[in-house]
């Protein structure tokens, strides 16, 4: 579990995160959505504690990370799972060396049993025909999987994903959906999910907060979400199908040329 309380943020005078509250439930994938610039980023960023907010605490089953010395925050962080917008593998590494790379840094299993749990991982997320070839040979989505088996490399109690299908086609983005809310529950995880997919909210949206110009406007699950009678959030998914609309048509237009 992972509770915020009273987090904010500003950056040259002006305030991006409003006296935010929020509580993530273990075991479930909890998004959090708004429009770009909204404050969603900044306030993943600050659960992750890459960025110190003004006022707030970030309880990590209890433990406040923004009050830990390094030390403290680096042996949290062998607990997390985080997985970035652009995936960031590296480029000079195969898939499975990407996948590694957090069980060389962290682990203190033998080689041979980092290398079965990278090869276990690789597996889970259906990569494991691709752990020889580096990130420029793969796709989009392969790039996404290879970051989720290198996120789930250290068995963590909390997984973080900013924007995990952006780039991503609609049927792809699905298997990414499922993948994350698979592992989940799987291995009972508090996850943490930044989107602006409506698709994802509708699909794996158990517990969403809908952030506006950086207050939390709204908070329920899919089933209450059309429903719900906010006026912004019906705003914005009306937008925001829109646009999915428009995107799936612009590719079915160019498959057809």
């Amino acid at each position: 579990m992972i509770e915020v309380k009273h987090l904010t943020k500003s950056f040259d005078g002006r305030t991006v995160l409003h006296d935010m509250n929020a509580y993530f439930e273990e075991g479930q994938t909890n998004l959090i959505i708004g429009r770009s610039g909204s404050g969603k980023t900044v306030m993943l960023k600050c659960i992750i504690g890459l960025i110190q907010p003004e006022t707030g605490e970030v309880l990590y089953d209890g433990r406040n990370i923004l009050k830990m010395g390094k030390t403290e925050v680096n042996n949290l962080r062998r607990e997390m799972g985080v997985m970035f917008q652009g995936s960031a593998l590296f480029d000079s590494m195969t898939v499975l060396e990407n996948v590694m790379f957090p069980l060389n840094m962290f682990s203190h299993d033998t080689a041979k049993e980092r290398l079965a749990r990278a090869h276990f991982c690789l597996e889970r997320v259906n990569l494991s025909e691709a752990q020889d070839l580096y990130p420029s040979e793969i796709s989009g989505g392969m790039m996404k999987r290879a970051a989720i088996a290198r996120a789930i490399a250290l068995n963590p109690k909390y997984l973080l994903c900013d924007e995990p299908n952006s780039g991503l086609d609609p049927k792809t983005a699905l298997v990414i959906d499922e993948l994350i809310h698979g592992i989940t529950h799987e291995y009972n995880i508090t996850t943490i999910i930044n989107t602006h997919d409506m698709n994802s909210v509708m699909n794996i949206g158990e517990s969403i907060i809908f952030i506006k110009e950086g207050f939390k406007e709204w908070e329920g699950t899919k089933h209450r979400v059309i429903s719900s009678g906010n006026t912004a959030l019906q705003d914005f998914l009306f937008a925001s199908d829109l646009i999915r609309k428009a995107s799936e048509l612009e590719e079915q237009q160019a498959k057809n040329e």
